[in-house]
């Protein structure tokens, strides 16, 4: 039997505001903290075009997430294949 793990959604989270940069950083594979401190500093700077600007790539997020969300199938395989107990023995096939 597996353990279905339950993911919060982004804006959800505790550690996130709307979940822009946390997202961002998913789908590019990078720190979320790479973007954040800029942000910060931006909004040092002028918190009107540090707002606009999450604003506007928390739209291209989410337009992103809706017009091409995650296969489900993909996800299962990768929960599946992260699932196996690392002590598992497997058939090695034979070499002729």
């Amino acid at each position: 039997m597996e353990a279905q793990e339950t993911q919060v959604a982004l804006p959800l989270r505790s550690h996130t505001i709307l979940g822009v940069c946390e997202a961002i950083g998913e789908d590019f594979g990078f720190n979320p903290t790479f973007l954040r401190v800029p942000f910060a500093a931006i909004v040092l700077w002028s918190p009107t075009i540090a707002i606009g600007a999450y604003f506007a790539l928390g739209a291209v997020v989410l337009a992103s997430r809706l017009l091409f969300p995650k296969a489900k199938a993909v996800e299962a395989e990768a929960v599946r294949s992260e699932a196996a107990p690392a002590n598992e023995q497997r058939e090695l096939a034979k070499a002729a």
